[in-house]
């Protein structure tokens, strides 16, 4: 018993260690539970990792086998025209201005103040009716004197013809000269009755001077002056401008170098021109060419034409500008592409071709006159059916592939993959 408690006092406490350690005792102590936690810890991380591992792994084999991709050389979207054979206006196009047949300022041409203004600005109006009405008293007071006037003369120039009666049946009982000078009488207010007639006339004129009239047909314009107005026949603002519009005609220019062809049209009949807004989006009237100027503008190399319109719908108006197209003759069998598919080169003018294989190769070729959308072909392999890029050709180099996604169905072409990346 005592030796078992020697051996128990003799044993190291916890405590005693721990003093030994603040002691600087090099010894380690023992440590009784720290292997056993250390072992948990291990335990605890391989089961993460298993169970992560599982979880991928189940995933993995649930999903779908990847499909392989693949790199497929898209077609440049293009705008595709065909490549037409058939008849082909000569078609001159030229910028011109809109001139009224007839403008007139009308102009009083009497003096008096406006009574009446009987037109409305901008109304159509027709030969002889009545626009401004100028006092016309003192005008009416002039041709009732006349008349007077006349009646008096005509009265004495009876009395001098029975009196030259009467003088010539005397015969013997009257004296020669009495005769003579009853005669020169009758023949002087012969004169004077013809003078009151002139006088009646003139005096006439004036009284319809003060009732303003249209003198052609056409449309009138701004009102210049007022009813109350004094007017002069001196004065030199118009009361209205009139512009005949129905016919009108169209004034424009064109190169000289055409003067022969237009020429011969003009020799074989009329000559279509037909007359478009100045964007050349919209037709306005369909017209013939008048004549042409008798001298070319040697500043300029162009001649001046001028085409006459009916102009039924007042479609076409003074001073408005335009752009004409003149028809000179038609080709019976031209090759023609859409104006857009002409191209400009280093080497000249071309457009690109699409073969079968939606293939684009550049032709060259030679343009000639353009009419409604299209260009005539003078030289250029060019075949009828051929298609022709129109449009995007900014992206287009020789041999790429092309497709027109708003096209035809035969401009489809099916897609080949090159490569496959796995």
């Amino acid at each position: 018993m005592l030796s078992e408690d020697g051996h128990e006092r003799d044993a190291p406490r916890p405590d005693a260690a721990t003093a030994h350690r603040g002691d600087g005792d090099a010894r380690a102590p023992a440590t009784g539970p720290a292997p056993k936690r250390s072992r948990a810890g291990w335990l605890i991380l391989l089961l993460l990792v298993g169970a992560g591992g599982g979880a991928y792994g189940y995933t993995r084999w649930s999903q779908p086998p990847a499909k392989a991709k693949t790199n497929v050389a898209l077609p440049v979207p293009v705008t595709l025209g065909m490549v037409e054979r058939g008849p082909f206006a000569l078609v001159t196009n030229g910028l011109g201005t809109v001139q009224a047949y007839n403008t007139v300022q009308v102009r009083t041409r009497v003096d008096g103040e406006i009574q009446q203004v009987a037109f409305r600005e901008g109304q159509t109006v027709h030969k002889g009716d009545l626009l401004v009405q100028v006092d016309p008293r003192p005008y009416q007071a002039a041709l009732d004197q006349a008349k007077a006037k006349k009646d008096q003369d005509t009265a004495n120039l009876g009395n001098a013809k029975a009196d030259q009666t009467r003088y010539a049946g005397l015969g013997a009982y009257a004296s020669r000269q009495q005769l003579e000078t009853q005669t020169a009488l009758v023949a002087q207010l012969t004169a004077q009755v013809a003078s009151d007639q002139a006088a009646i006339d003139n005096a006439t004129t004036q009284v319809g001077y003060a009732s303003i009239r249209a003198p052609i047909d056409g449309v009138t314009g701004f009102r210049q002056v007022d009813i109350g107005n004094i007017v002069t026949a001196a004065g030199q603002t118009p009361i209205v401008t009139i512009t005949q519009v129905e016919p009108i005609f169209v004034v424009f220019t064109a190169p000289e170098d055409q003067l022969p062809a237009i020429t011969a049209a003009l020799k074989a009949g009329d000559v279509p021109v037909e007359a478009w807004s100045s964007d050349g989006l919209t037709k306005l009237a369909d017209g013939k060419l008048a004549l042409f100027n008798n001298q070319v503008d040697t500043a300029t190399g162009t001649i001046r034409l001028k085409a006459v319109y009916e102009n039924k719908t007042h479609a076409l108006w003074p001073g408005l500008s335009v752009s004409t197209k003149m028809r000179v003759g038609t080709v019976a069998q031209a090759t023609t592409v859409p104006d857009n598919a002409i191209q400009h080169g280093p080497d000249g003018l071309f457009a690109f071709v699409v073969d079968d294989a939606s293939r684009a190769h550049p032709r060259p070729l030679k343009a000639g006159r353009s009419d409604s959308g299209r260009t005539r072909i003078l030289s250029g392999d060019f075949q009828p059916g051929e298609q022709v890029i129109v449009a995007g050709q900014y992206k287009v180099q020789e041999g790429s592939l092309v497709a027109d996604p708003h096209g035809a169905a035969h401009t489809a072409q099916a897609l080949t993959p090159t490569e496959t990346i796995r």
